[in-house]
């Protein structure tokens, strides 16, 4: 990629800005620091490009660190007033974490301004990340061990922490967004934090001269990070394919997968594929860690005679030609739970349990109790999910304990269970 010069970047604006143009309000995150207030000089200059532009409305988040925090909001909102949109400073209150502080406020940005959002009728965020910021987070996640997912760096469109993001200025440079700042007459704000290099992304940021010298540019790890997300959502995409074909969910959320069948798949292929039966069958207890993951396929395939290893919150054992993944009963137990009349429950984030009776409420509880003869006893035939599973399926009662469904099993015509992340029903089988 060439880099972008001021007068391309504006005459794009339209182009650029497209998937926040349809609806009604839109947020800007701006903390007053160049690449913030460039952007917010951005959309505004967008807004008066369009018929009917959204409402924007920015936010400014005191994290209360620093004594200059709250005139640095208000000095966001001042501009913001200039340019004509409305501006909303948020503090961040109470006492503030003796270490990994960074992250700590990053969470607490995200969830006051989803706040703020929900209440003004905002759908989008619009950030400030960059061409600088993509470089250094792809050079972060290779430090780190990464594999594809992660080197494709930051997606355009996400979701942090339960806000809808976009990030309009992934390939600007930023001293093109400090000229801009710098052209409007603006004195953007200092946080020393930018500077310390206790930071792992400042010490990057430090270090990405050095690499520059010899041909490493942030450009060239932008398009490393365009090809490692074509590529990613490739195997992605195979990954799924062959997940639909060759998994079988029970019930109880158990999966089924054919040791042969994972054995003919290239390796990186059958590591996505470990990766997401981890999250099914497992529940997502624990983030699949690639190297873990990888550890797995090897374990499976390369061990004469693999008879089972509890990964990642997640069982795994074989029978025969079968590879089974369920649930690690008892490492993260659910307590009780009731479902009031006509609601419905997402349970362990495997089981979507719906209880259909206007009057009764129904509770739901780990099985972890039960035998194999007793489930079998209730659901009248035999099950042949592992243990495993029959200890953490989902138990749902009626107050006077009178049994209603086990894991997918209905006994009431009032209940209904589902698994919610099989994506595929003709995938789930009988026993």
């Amino acid at each position: 990629m060439s880099r972008l010069t001021l007068t391309e970047l504006r005459a794009g604006l339209a182009r650029r800005l497209a998937p926040a143009a349809s609806l009604d309000a839109v947020g800007l995150a701006v903390s007053g620091g160049a690449d913030s207030l460039a952007l917010l000089l951005l959309a505004a200059e967008w807004a008066r490009q369009i018929a009917t532009p959204p409402k924007l409305i920015v936010y400014s988040v005191d994290h209360g660190l620093r004594p200059e925090a709250a005139a640095e909001a208000a000095f966001v909102a001042e501009i913001a007033a200039r340019l004509g949109l409305a501006a909303r400073a948020l503090r961040w209150a109470g006492d503030k974490p003796l270490v990994g502080v960074q992250a700590a406020a990053r969470t607490a940005r995200y969830r006051l301004m989803g706040e703020a959002m929900r209440a003004d009728g905002a759908k989008l965020l619009l950030t400030a990340h960059h061409l600088g910021d993509q470089a250094e987070t792809v050079l972060m996640r290779l430090a780190h061990g990464s594999g594809l997912e992660g080197l494709r760096g930051m997606d355009a469109v996400a979701e942090v922490e339960g806000v809808p993001v976009f990030r309009p200025l992934l390939d600007v440079a930023p001293e093109l967004l400090r000229e801009l700042v710098a052209e409007a007459g603006l004195v953007p704000v200092s946080d020393p934090s930018n500077f310390d290099g206790h930071y792992e992304r400042v010490r990057w940021r430090q270090a990405l001269p050095q690499l520059v010298a010899l041909g490493v540019t942030p450009e060239r790890l932008f398009d490393f990070a365009q090809r490692a997300g074509d590529a990613d959502e490739a195997l992605a995409q195979w990954a799924d394919e062959r997940f639909e074909a060759l998994v079988r969910l029970d019930r109880l959320g158990a999966a089924q997968l054919s040791h042969p069948e994972l054995a003919r798949l290239p390796r990186a292929v059958a590591t996505r594929l470990l990766a997401r039966l981890l999250d099914v069958a497992g529940g997502g207890q624990k983030p699949r860690a690639l190297g873990a993951v990888e550890r797995l396929h090897a374990r499976i395939l390369g061990e004469n005679i693999f008879t089972g290893v509890t990964t990642l919150g997640t069982k795994v054992a074989r029978r025969g030609e079968t590879l089974w993944f369920a649930r690690e009963p008892g490492r993260q137990p659910i307590g009780p739970a009731t479902i009031a009349p006509a609601e419905t429950l997402l349970w362990d984030g495997r089981f979507r349990i719906a209880n259909r009776s206007p009057r009764l409420a129904i509770q739901v509880h780990m099985a972890e109790g039960f035998s194999r003869a007793r489930v079998e006893q209730l659901v009248g035939g035999s099950v042949a999910a592992p243990a495993a599973a029959i200890r953490s399926a989902p138990l749902v009662t009626r107050a006077d304990g009178a049994v209603l469904a086990f894991g997918c099993y209905r006994l009431d015509d009032d209940i209904e269970v589902e698994l919610s992340r099989s994506h595929n029903a003709g995938n789930v089988t009988a026993n």
